[in-house]
């Protein structure tokens, strides 16, 4: 038998269809959680990098809520020192606020900025974002859903 005979009678890889993906929800609860870790795990998860049927090219993740992502750490003095830039698109508008003051203003988006980093920078990226919910305090309107406690390492205080 040749080579190519014995290469076309192996098992083909498996890639998911549509259909066969099965989605599951997690919740996550920030409070005291480094930012930062905190990001990669939700991340592998919304990829779907966890599961056996993973695939790079289709959205095979799960649902993520995340509550208490105003109590999340950020460790070395990073509320000062980290800086998150927008730009309008117009000459000019350039805007920078540090950690601390957008955990202030707008407290979900620090962790929603954090994990978006994480993901592929293409359609599928946003894809998977979508499946991301997070929530400022304790209380989501999720629980039908009956998603799935996760531990997440806490920052030694």
């Amino acid at each position: 038998m040749t080579a190519i005979a014995r290469a076309r009678t192996a098992n083909p890889t498996y890639s998911p269809k549509v259909g066969e993906i099965e989605r599951r929800w997690y919740v996550v609860d920030a409070e005291g959680a480094t930012l930062g870790r905190l990001a990669t795990r939700v991340a592998r998860i919304l990829t779907g990098k966890d599961k056996t049927t993973y695939a790079r090219h289709i959205d095979v993740g799960d649902f993520v809520v995340i509550v208490n992502a105003e109590k999340a750490v950020l460790t070395g003095g990073k509320d000062d020192k980290k800086i998150y830039y927008r730009h309008s698109g117009q000459p000019g508008k350039l805007k920078s606020e540090t950690a601390g003051r957008l955990r202030g203003r707008r407290p979900t988006r620090l962790v929603e900025l954090a994990v978006r980093g994480m993901l592929p920078k293409n359609r599928l990226g946003r894809r998977q974002l979508r499946k991301l919910k997070v929530y400022a305090g304790a209380d989501h309107p999720h629980t039908a859903q009956q998603p799935e406690p996760i531990a997440i390492e806490r920052s030694p205080s």
